[in-house]
């Protein structure tokens, strides 16, 4: 059983720090809106609650943070109250925010001071995939940390790949959502042609995805964007913060990314609409309202 200080109880954290409990660790929880924590408590015996992010981490093993964005991540993890004033010497951080490199950085270089091993480690899979316990994790940090932290990481993750030294894991989600971002577009642009055309798109999803065209968002999302239907999964708000860190990075690496920016900017008209908390696939209601 290893004692678990657990940040972050948002769509994602919540699932995840319920698998730990499950797998049968001691795990303590720390949320900015106190009721989740208390929901969290109530729904998962064996756990405890928390008043800060250093009381969840006092002499436990691990510290997980899962909060919004690199500011979110410095008031957790820093500071007289932050996770890293609470974990003792030897033990491990582990950063599943979705934020910059720079941030892990900071955080590695603030462990560090604490002999504290630290991982930069944000997931892709969204909401079910946190539920179902089946994420993409990806590692940057010490091949030592990654060994000590992998068998926590399986309690929610289909795989969990150390990508290489401090702030790779970042720069890794940045590559994944660089990616996503681009196959929604050409999916939200394929399967409006297909309606236009008033073809069976039940067929067409059916017949397509074992294809080449095939791929995890035509599989998981291809049936509800025929169907409208955006109230779930990752939401666009989320997507522009992150696709906002991914492009940046790019800039300064002088790498060109005209399909990603061009998306970034047709999300920030959809929460314009109103569509902040759709699933990213509603992309295509962009395309529906220009036909």
């Amino acid at each position: 059983m290893t004692v678990i200080g657990f940040i972050g109880l948002g769509a994602m954290g919540y699932p995840m720090a319920g698998h730990l409990v499950t797998a049968g660790h001691q795990v303590r929880v720390y949320n900015r809106t106190a009721s989740v924590a208390e929901r969290f408590v109530t729904e998962f015996p064996g756990s405890t609650l928390a008043k800060s992010p250093a009381e969840a981490c006092n002499d436990a093993d691990v510290g997980m943070l899962i909060v919004g964005n690199d500011d979110s991540i410095r008031s957790v993890a820093l500071g007289p109250e932050g996770a890293i004033a609470g974990l003792p010497v030897g033990s491990i951080l582990i950063d599943h925010t979705t934020a910059s490199a720079t941030i892990a950085h900071e955080l590695a270089a603030a462990a560090a001071e604490k002999d504290i091993g630290c991982l930069d480690a944000p997931v892709s899979g969204g909401e079910a995939g946190a539920q179902n316990g089946v994420l993409t994790v990806m590692c940057g940090g010490d091949e030592k940390t990654f060994v000590t932290a992998a068998p926590l990481l399986d309690a929610y993750a289909k795989t969990r790949t150390l990508i290489g030294p401090t702030g790779t894991g970042q720069t890794c989600k940045m590559v994944n959502q660089i990616a996503i971002a681009g196959l929604l577009q050409g999916l939200s642009e394929a399967l409006n042609l297909g309606i236009l055309a008033g073809l069976d798109m039940e067929k067409v999803l059916a017949t397509i995805s074992d294809g080449a065209a095939g791929s995890w968002q035509m599989s998981n999302r291809g049936q509800t964007m025929v169907d409208d239907a955006f109230d779930f999964g990752f939401a666009i708000e989320w997507m522009v913060k992150d696709l906002g860190i991914a492009l940046a990075e790019a800039e300064r690496l002088g790498a060109p990314t005209p399909i990603a920016s061009t998306v970034a900017e047709y999300y920030e008209e959809l929460m314009g609409s109103g569509e902040s908390r759709s699933d990213t696939s509603a992309l295509i209601r962009r395309l529906r309202s220009t036909d």
